[in-house]
């Protein structure tokens, strides 16, 4: 039978465990090698880039104030016309 004093040890040593194991899991993970900054995005993707939500870029989409490109049934959204239209709103907001 375990006396008080292994018990409390073992208490520590399992706090300190417990302890490594979150500080690693806080870690962000590096990919094992950078990606290359991507052309084309998904709209979730193009979405978050503006900084608006999805169904919001969904309807810029549908309103065609964003231009979007199919690869097969892939549906993605160049980064340049995000930053033209970005560049579009900022000139028509600052013009007036």
């Amino acid at each position: 039978m375990a006396t008080a004093h292994e018990i409390s040890q073992l208490a520590a040593t399992l706090a300190k465990l417990a302890e490594a194991i979150a500080v690693q899991e806080a870690k962000p993970t590096e990919p094992a090698r950078p990606m290359p900054e991507r052309v084309l995005l998904t709209v979730e993707e193009a979405a978050e880039y503006l900084g608006v939500g999805r169904t919001l870029m969904y309807q810029l989409i549908r309103d065609r104030e964003i231009r979007t490109v199919q690869i097969h049934r892939l549906r993605r959204v160049p980064r340049e016309e995000i930053d033209a239209y970005a560049a579009r709103i900022h000139a028509e907001q600052n013009a007036a």
